[in-house]
């Protein structure tokens, strides 16, 4: 039911019909409200916070995923190799860090705890990852607790204007873009489209390198079991087969796609992003695989049957990216 909302939302942001009418105006209060609090912390009216170290912020200017989670666990490892030590400041998406401000993540720590992006890229990237709510906090903490680092990678973040950046990277969904290129609520933008213009790079997820900004590609190479992760195998062995494909992520839809492409016979099973999964939600009453996102499958391996599959995803970015970031870091 949550899905189907989810989907219904996102299909009329995509328009402007007669019913926007009555939301067009709270778009306009919002992008008024939201335009008074970025001055409020350009003016010192609002206190904002300049860390000892760089601070990259990876973002969006709309809602719903665009592949920020791949591209940090990608400018992670990149910086890794630069010799920087970078760790990760992130919400998290779970009900106990409403109440809990500042908590680090480790790669065991439990999903319904610190949310499934911090886990994931816990897991990934092996290196510190703190999650709260005032990110200028969360990286005080962390910085404090990880003195060695001498980087910080946001994850999300570009609106949370009380931890000052050097460096932002927007990432857009090079398939639906801006939709009807309204703001909340009539449409899925958190600030305008000009925005973009102020950043210091866009990443297009999706694009091939025809379009404007940088682009990046979502890649898998193979999977593996996740009840027996050292079991292997590629989507090409599923060709001409059904499979039961779970996706709770903000844009399910690229997943199904995804495997389509490579000919499996997709039974799609959207949930809502960040779903928190039980057994029986994927009980589907026969032996037909079930494909899952890395991201959904951390919420999953507790309960994990022999024929649940995992394809994780790996981000390729446009060969000047690197240089880019690296030359805004004084590299």
């Amino acid at each position: 039911m949550k899905a189907t909302l989810a989907t219904f939302i996102q299909q009329q942001w995509t328009r402007v019909g007669m019913w926007h009418l009555l939301l067009i105006p709270l778009s306009w209060l919002f992008a008024c409200l939201s335009r008074i609090r970025r001055l409020a912390y350009q003016y010192s009216l609002l206190p904002s916070f300049r860390l000892p170290v760089p601070v990259i912020v990876v973002g969006n200017i709309s809602v719903g995923g665009t592949g920020k989670t791949p591209l940090v666990i990608w400018l992670v490892k990149q910086l890794q190799a630069a010799g920087f030590h970078p760790l990760i400041v992130s919400r998290g998406y779970a009900a106990y860090a409403d109440v809990v401000d500042v908590r680090p993540v480790h790669p065991d720590s439990d999903p319904a705890i610190v949310g499934d992006e911090p886990l994931l890229m816990a897991q990934r990237t092996q290196v510190p990852v703190w999650i709260g709510r005032d990110r200028a906090k969360v990286a005080q903490a962390a910085l404090a607790n990880s003195p060695e680092c001498n980087v910080i990678v946001s994850d999300d973040g570009l609106q949370h204007y009380a931890l000052q950046r050097d460096l932002e990277i927007a990432v857009v969904d090079a398939a639906r873009l801006f939709g009807n290129r309204r703001l909340l609520p009539a449409g899925p933008l958190r600030e305008p489209v000009a925005r973009l213009s102020e950043v210091d790079a866009v990443v297009m997820n999706g694009a091939h390198g025809d379009e404007d900004g940088f682009y990046m590609q979502l890649v898998s190479h193979q999977m593996y079991n996740l009840k027996s992760p050292a079991s292997t195998s590629t989507l090409q062995v599923f060709a001409g087969q059904a499979v039961h494909a779970v996706a709770g992520i903000g844009n399910p839809q690229r997943f199904f796609n995804q495997l389509k492409s490579t000919g499996l016979q997709v039974i799609e099973h959207p949930f809502p992003d960040h779903h928190a999964f039980d057994a029986s939600q994927l009980a589907f009453g026969d032996d037909v695989p079930v494909i899952m996102t890395e991201k959904d499958a951390v919420k999953c391996a507790a309960f994990a049957q022999p024929n649940w599959w995992v394809m994780p995803v790996d981000a390729e970015l446009s060969p000047a990216f690197l240089p880019h970031v690296l030359s805004k870091l004084g590299v």
